[in-house]
């Protein structure tokens, strides 16, 4: 298999990292090579969380040029915008239809734009877009929000679905095991 390259971007605090330990770990149990990278400075502060995850035969790098990304999913969506130059052409973008406000516009500094999935879907027109947190809730917990759109990613890259339920059991506490498997089928059957 030629190398796939994943960047999962959003705020801090969005289970970001969560996620792609679980990709990571997936991609690990059927067999791939895995390399991953994070970039989280102010994360826990509101900032930028980018963690780029690469996998397939034989990976040298975890770093992901310009152009190089086959799906970008982005659990913010001015965040998914800020990262659209990365997608490969022909790439897949799974964006959360979520606002948190950025520093500068929660001291009015700046303004969140409007239009940001327009924008979005100007690039990129079958962008995917999800309402993660409505399904969250519907599975029982508005923080499985994360999970929900690991279940979106996990139907795009088809790897058996009972893999990553092992893999979540194995990451995530277990009173919590069950939330997030039915936001993981919720987030599978988004597309």
């Amino acid at each position: 298999m030629e190398t796939k390259s994943v960047m999962i971007c959003g705020v801090g605090g969005q289970g970001i990292l969560l996620a792609s330990d679980l990709l990571s770990q997936t991609m690990l149990e059927v067999g791939m090579d895995v390399k991953k990278s994070e970039v989280h400075g102010m994360s826990q502060r509101g900032g930028t969380v980018i963690s780029n995850v690469r996998f397939g035969e034989k990976v040298f790098s975890p770093l992901i040029g310009k152009g190089d990304v086959e799906i970008i999913l982005a659990f913010e969506k001015l965040e998914g915008l800020r990262q659209i130059e990365y997608l490969k052409k022909n790439g897949v973008v799974l964006v959360n239809n979520f606002v948190i406000e950025p520093l500068p516009v929660a001291c009015g500094l700046a303004e969140y734009p409007e239009d940001v999935i327009s924008i979005i879907k100007s690039s990129i027109p079958d962008a995917i877009v999800i309402d993660a947190l409505s399904l969250a809730k519907k599975a029982g917990n508005a923080r499985s929000m994360n999970i929900v759109l690991l279940g979106v990613l996990a139907k795009k890259l088809e790897i058996d679905k009972k893999i990553w339920y092992y893999v979540i059991e194995k990451r995530v506490p277990k009173k919590t095991w069950e939330v997030n498997k039915r936001a993981f089928d919720l987030g599978y059957e988004v597309i």
